[in-house]
């Protein structure tokens, strides 16, 4: 693969999402737009959201629930001189929210290329948690800004105001005539926050950055979630030192495995299999859960390859992408085709099998089924055949009708046992031809 070609395919990608299809212009006269302000849960209703419990809130009344996933509570009243604020509180949650949820879907099509959402934040406790704020304009269409950093970093400092440009929610072919959640503010871990006077505001001035949706996927960095953090750098540490150990007793690894959870469950439901099938060519597991394809480039740039000379690395990367932020198929697919790059810069004399991003969700119709889909078509474009080896396993996971089963994946993402040897199995031809041939 051309490192020219490669960069040139980047730029295409990219060049193709540049422009949102938004008006450019807002009427002159837009009135700026009130979502909360301690008077707006008729309007504007406030749902409060624990895992998978969700519930109303009632005009000016406290509101708990409680779960397996954890618990969350939000009550309204006076903080710190805001009269009109909402504090929600978590605690050891899988996930939170805080929704605003009109009875009818906003328009706010005229206003996105120029308008800003902003809010009052308070947080007064966050070590344990993280919070994103999301707006969404359809069941495809979910778009997410993490704050776990700049959020911890706001801990203890009273109310802070924060403007986003309206932008930062809005991608190439977005649809913003029918946003059914103009705002919500999502939390993971334990913490408290309190929010006030959250409004759209039709010419604002942003005083917050977000980072660019088209180049998110291939911009090298840690992963900065709070349920990850600081697990995901003493896994990487740990694998430093691993691949240290393997080389100076001179066994070093023949095959890596490079990915996320998915990878990284070959330490877990996957090891019977693992040891059976992988374990005699000393092979080196990569894979972190929750990683996304700029968290293998991070990774990749700071040792984990380095100094290594596997004959197969095998890469399967993409559906965090796809569950966390709903990238685009172009921006994850460049994210992949940059790691391809790097790992031939590192790894001049390894083979890379490049494997289908797998299948989630039951039914081939889903949304975030039919995404991943999308960025398979663009990995297959990806391989020569040589240096690079496309597989898509996807079939051996389905049935008849393309559905998957809670046998192989109890949560319809993440194999289990009887997945791990499917997967194992279905590779197992193409892999075993790569490790006997050389380039």
């Amino acid at each position: 693969m051309n490192p020219h070609s490669t960069m040139h395919t980047l730029r295409l990608a990219i060049a193709s999402l540049v422009a949102i299809t938004l008006p450019a212009l807002a009427p002159a006269g837009a009135a700026d737009l009130t979502l909360y302000n301690g008077q707006a849960a008729s309007s504007q209703p406030v749902t409060l959201v624990a895992h998978e419990l969700a519930a109303p809130m009632q005009a000016g009344k406290a509101l708990s629930l409680s779960g397996a996933g954890g618990s969350a509570s939000v009550t309204p009243g006076q903080v710190d001189g805001q009269r009109h604020a909402l504090v929600l509180r978590w605690e050891q949650a899988w996930y939170a929210a805080l929704r605003l949820t009109p009875a009818t879907a906003l328009n706010l099509q005229m206003l996105a290329p120029h308008a800003t959402l902003e809010f009052d934040l308070r947080v007064a406790q966050l070590e344990q948690g993280g919070i994103d704020f999301k707006m969404a304009c359809g069941e495809a269409c979910q778009r997410k800004l993490g704050y776990v950093v700049p959020g911890r970093a706001m801990q203890g400092k009273g109310w802070q105001h924060l403007s986003f440009a309206l932008s930062c929610f809005a991608r190439a072919g977005d649809d913003f005539s029918k946003v059914d959640v103009p705002f919500a503010l999502e939390a993971n871990g334990t913490g408290e926050v309190a929010l006030a006077n959250v409004r759209i505001v039709a010419h604002g001035k942003a005083s917050q950055s977000c980072p660019d949706y088209r180049s998110i996927a291939f911009a090298p960095s840690p992963l900065n979630q709070a349920w990850a953090m600081p697990r995901w750098m003493q896994r990487h540490e740990q694998k430093l030192v691993l691949k240290q150990q393997l080389l100076s007793a001179g066994t070093p690894p023949q095959l890596v495995f490079i990915g996320d959870s998915i990878t990284e469950g070959w330490e877990k439901e996957g090891s019977a299999v693992w040891q059976q099938h992988y374990a005699p060519y000393h092979a080196l597991n990569l894979g972190y859960g929750g990683d996304h394809t700029e968290n293998v480039l991070w990774r990749l740039q700071h040792g984990e390859v380095d100094g290594l000379q596997p004959k197969v690395a095998v890469l399967m990367i993409g559906t965090n992408n796809t569950g966390d932020r709903q990238d685009q198929p172009e921006v994850t697919a460049a994210g992949v085709e940059r790691i391809l790059a790097e790992l031939r810069q590192r790894l001049p004399q390894t083979r890379v099998l490049l494997l289908a991003i797998f299948p989630r969700e039951a039914s081939a119709n889903a949304v975030l089924r039919r995404i991943n889909e999308q960025i398979n078509v663009r990995l297959a474009a990806l391989a020569d055949g040589e240096r690079v080896v496309f597989a898509n396993l996807n079939s051996a996971m389905l049935d008849a009708d393309g559905r998957l089963d809670t046998a192989i994946m109890p949560d319809l993402l993440h194999p289990q046992q009887r997945g791990y040897a499917i997967w194992a199995e279905a590779m197992q031809p193409v892999l075993e031809h790569m490790l006997a041939s050389q380039l």
